[in-house]
């Protein structure tokens, strides 16, 4: 697996995204931030959506005056590779070999 899914913020949009047919940026921030229950710098949020679109995780489409965020195969297929890494882990916990 790639290094682009060890930032808890791009896993989190990822799975919030994964149920969505898009959101905007800020629709999708404001979900973080009761998420996180604080507020998130939106340059540093931003960065990481620009980030993830470059990657081809992300797809970015203007709609209106706002960007719309959806999650590509590509991305979902990452997404799925770290819940069946969670999972295992968890699996592993929950069996008593951890």
């Amino acid at each position: 697996m790639t290094k682009w899914l060890q930032s808890g913020r791009r896993r989190d949009i990822c799975i919030i995204l994964a149920g969505e047919d898009g959101l905007n940026g800020q629709t999708l921030k404001t979900r973080l931030e009761r998420h996180y229950d604080e507020r998130i710098d939106p340059k540093s949020f931003y960065g990481a959506l620009s980030a993830m679109v470059d990657s081809g995780f992300l797809e970015k489409e203007t709609e209106g005056i706002a960007d719309e965020y959806s999650l590509t195969e590509a991305g979902a297929a990452r997404l799925d590779e770290q819940y069946a890494w969670m999972r295992e882990q968890l699996d592993r916990t929950e069996g008593g070999d951890g």
